[in-house]
C-alpha cells in the first residue's frame, strides 16, 4: 500500500511578514500578503488598514502614533527594492519620500523627526523635517540582523548601535529629541524643562559580550541598554552613561536566539522572549528574581557563575501555532512565502479597568496595572497579567538595587544552605526553580486574533 506523505498545518492559517510596536506601545503594525494594518494595542482594535497589490514588505515601521510609517520591501516579491526605505503617509494614501541605498536596508529605528537606517557595516542616520537631509553615517561591525535602537522621549539623545568591533556597542548621542504637540486645549500646567546636562561625559563604548550581538533595547528615557549575545542565555543591563553593568540575568541553560527585550516603561522591570517560546519577566529594582540556593556560598566558595544568576521572577509559554490543525496532502509552493510562526514580539502596556466593557458597565473602580501584550507571527494577540507577589513597588534605581542585593548575599548564614551542596546540586536547583515557575507563571487575561481585516478577530 502506497501512502502519501501529509503535512500538518493550522487550519486557514494567516500568513504575517512582520509585527511591531510604535515606541510607546500605543499601537502596531503588522504586514501580510495582502498589504499592512494598523492596530490599537489595548484595548485591542483594528484603526486601518491597506490592501497593496504588486508585491510584499517585510516590515511598516510606524513613527510613534503619526499618520507616517516607513516600509520596506520584502519576501519573493517585493513591493519596493530593498535597498529602498519608503516614506509613507498613511492619510494621504501614498508615497511621500524614499531613500535609496548602494545595499540592501537590514533594520530601522525612528523617533519625532529622526530616522537611523542600519545597512550591513554602517547606520546612516536621517533628519526627517520638512525634508529629509542626512545628518551623520557610522561604522559598525557586520550587522546581518540590522540592530539599531533610539531613545525616544522628549529630551533624549541616545543612538545605540553595535561597534566596530564583534561584542561591542556604540553610544551615540544626537540632538535632544522634540516633545510631542499636545492633543486638545493647552495644558494649564507649566512646560517641562529639559534635564540637566551631565557633568562627566558619556561613555561612548561599551563592552557588551564576547560574542556577536542579537539584540539591543533601550527604554524611552535612554538611561539604561539591555544587550543579548548569540549564545542567548544572559541578558545585561547597563548604565548608558556610565558603561557600568548594571545587572545581569540568567533566561536559561541551553542556548536560545533572543528575539527582544522590552522595559517597562518606569524601567522597574524587563521582559525577553525567544526562540523557546517563553517570555521572561526580571525585576529591576529589588531581589525578587529567582535564585539559586547556592547562592550565598559564592562569596566564600568558587562555584560556578551559574549559581550566582538571578532568573526570571515570571514566565509564560506562548502557543507556538494554532490550536486548531488539519492533516491534508497539499504541498506549499515553491515560490509561496513562509512565516515564522514561531516568532514573537512582547510589550508593555499599562491596563485600565477602563478598557474593559463589563467594568465600565457595571461602574467599578477604575484600578490600573502594568501587563504585557505579546504579539505572534501566526496572528495571536495575548494579554497578560503578572504575578501580584512578584511586581515591584519600590522607587529605587537598579544600580542600588544591585548593591543591596549584593550585601545581603554577603550576610547570609552559610551553614543554612552548605548542607544542601552535593554533586547532584545543579539538578536539584532545576527541579526547585521548576516547582517555583509553576506558581510564578503569568495568567492568559484576554485572547484575540489579528492579521485579516475581513471581520475575523
Amino acid at each position: 500500500m502506497n501512502l502519501a506523505r501529509h503535512s500538518i498545518t493550522a487550519t486557514n492559517p494567516v500568513h504575517i511578514f512582520d509585527t511591531r510596536f510604535d515606541a510607546d506601545c500605543q499601537i502596531f503594525t503588522t504586514c501580510t500578503p495582502a498589504g499592512f494594518a494598523v492596530y490599537q494595542v489595548c484595548p485591542f482594535k483594528l484603526l486601518r488598514k491597506r490592501e497593496l497589490t504588486g508585491g510584499t514588505l517585510s516590515a511598516a515601521v510606524p513613527l510613534h502614533t503619526s499618520s507616517l510609517l516607513f516600509l520596506l520591501g520584502g519576501g519573493r516579491s517585493p513591493l519596493y527594492p530593498p535597498n529602498k526605505v519608503i516614506l509613507w503617509d498613511d492619510a494621504v494614501g501614498s508615497e511621500v519620500a524614499e531613500l535609496e541605498f548602494r545595499e540592501r536596508v537590514r533594520g530601522l529605528a525612528c523617533r519625532r523627526g529622526w530616522l537611523a537606517v542600519a545597512l550591513r557595516r554602517r547606520v546612516v542616520v536621517f533628519q526627517v523635517e520638512e525634508q529629509v537631509t542626512k545628518h551623520a553615517e557610522y561604522e559598525t561591525s557586520e550587522n546581518i540582523r540590522g540592530l539599531v535602537a533610539l531613545a525616544t522621549a522628549a529630551y533624549s539623545t541616545l543612538l545605540v548601535i553595535p561597534g566596530r568591533q564583534m561584542g561591542h556597542v556604540q553610544l551615540v548621542h544626537l540632538p535632544p529629541c522634540r516633545e510631542p504637540i499636545p492633543k486638545g486645549p493647552p495644558s494649564s500646567s507649566p512646560p517641562k524643562r529639559p534635564p540637566p546636562r551631565p557633568s562627566k561625559h558619556p561613555v561612548s563604548v561599551i563592552v557588551a559580550h564576547d560574542s556577536a550581538l542579537t539584540t539591543l533595547s533601550v527604554p524611552p528615557s535612554g538611561r539604561l541598554l539591555a544587550t543579548t549575545s548569540s549564545k542567548g542565555t544572559l541578558v545585561r543591563i547597563w548604565d548608558a552613561h556610565s558603561g557600568n553593568k548594571v545587572r545581569e540575568f540568567r533566561r536559561g541553560t541551553d542556548k536560545a536566539d533572543i528575539f527582544g527585550v522590552a522595559f517597562r516603561p518606569d524601567e522597574s522591570e524587563v521582559c525577553v522572549w525567544s526562540d523557546k517560546g517563553t517570555v521572561h519577566v526580571f525585576n529591576l529594582m529589588s531581589s525578587s528574581n529567582t535564585q539559586s540556593s547556592f547562592s550565598p556560598l559564592t562569596p566564600w566558595i568558587p562555584l560556578p557563575k551559574y549559581f550566582s544568576s538571578e532568573w526570571s521572577y515570571a514566565q509564560y509559554r506562548i502557543p507556538s501555532q494554532s490550536s486548531h490543525i488539519s492533516i491534508s496532502t497539499t504541498s506549499r509552493s515553491p515560490t509561496e512565502d513562509v512565516p515564522d510562526e514561531e516568532r514573537c514580539v512582547v510589550g508593555w502596556i499599562r491596563y485600565s479597568s477602563s478598557m474593559n466593557e463589563k467594568s465600565s458597565l457595571n461602574n467599578e473602580p477604575e484600578s490600573s496595572e502594568p501587563q504585557l501584550i505579546a504579539l505572534t507571527y501566526s496572528g495571536g494577540w495575548y494579554r497578560l497579567a503578572l504575578p501580584k507577589s512578584g511586581s515591584s513597588t519600590s522607587p529605587t534605581s537598579p544600580t542600588k538595587a544591585a548593591g543591596s542585593h549584593a550585601r545581603r548575599t554577603s550576610t547570609s548564614s552559610v551553614s543554612s544552605v552548605s548542607s544542601g551542596l552535593d554533586v547532584k546540586g545543579k539538578g536539584k536547583e532545576k527541579e526547585s526553580r521548576e516547582k517555583d515557575n509553576k506558581a510564578s507563571q503569568c495568567s492568559l487575561e484576554e485572547f484575540r486574533r489579528y492579521g485579516r481585516w475581513d471581520g475575523w478577530g
